[in-house]
């Protein structure tokens, strides 16, 4: 009877092992969902960067400016040469964006500290998006009264003397919790 229950045992041992294990055809499906889910989640991310600098475009003029502030924002105090080969883009399209950006006052830059003799070369960090909105609210505010008051600037309304009047007031305010 000891026979039977080692049997039975080992019987019991293999079912269990069995269960566990997945056949090919199994382990290839778990494999390329898996592998479908990464995918999906990389084409996720590219989508979402893919908008943040197609609207990062329109507020900075350019893709490259807007491609220069997104990696600037993700890798702070880089220099002209590693911006460039983290986009992609030529180093000097890169030098002469981040010229524009600095003096635009949308890039901070300082010059790397060496311990060692030889270039330091200057190292560029990004402003924080919400100033950055405040500089574009600012723009988008000038034009919008300027829309406003074509007409009176125009003379059609025949009232030349009145003040311009500022219709489009925006405010931004930041959220702090």
């Amino acid at each position: 009877m000891s026979d039977n229950g080692s049997e039975s045992l080992d019987s019991d041992e293999e079912l269990d092992d069995e269960s566990e294990e997945l056949t090919p055809s199994e382990a290839d499906e778990n494999v390329s969902a898996r592998e479908r889910l990464e995918a999906e989640a990389d084409r996720a991310v590219t989508e979402f960067d893919e908008g943040v600098v197609d609207l990062l475009a329109w507020v900075l003029d350019t893709e490259t400016r807007a491609r220069i502030y997104v990696y600037l924002r993700q890798h702070p105090n880089s220099t002209s040469d590693e911006v460039a080969e983290g986009t992609g883009l030529y180093p000097s399209t890169v030098r002469e964006a981040l010229a524009q950006l600095h003096d635009e006052g949308t890039v901070d830059r300082h010059k790397r500290e060496s311990a060692g003799a030889g270039n330091n070369p200057y190292e560029y960090e990004a402003i924080a998006p919400s100033s950055l909105v405040r500089g574009v609210v600012g723009q988008v505010q000038e034009q919008l009264n300027a829309v406003f008051n074509l007409d009176r600037r125009l003379g059609e309304d025949g009232d030349d003397d009145r003040p311009d009047a500022e219709p489009v007031r925006i405010t931004v305010e930041d959220d702090e919790e």
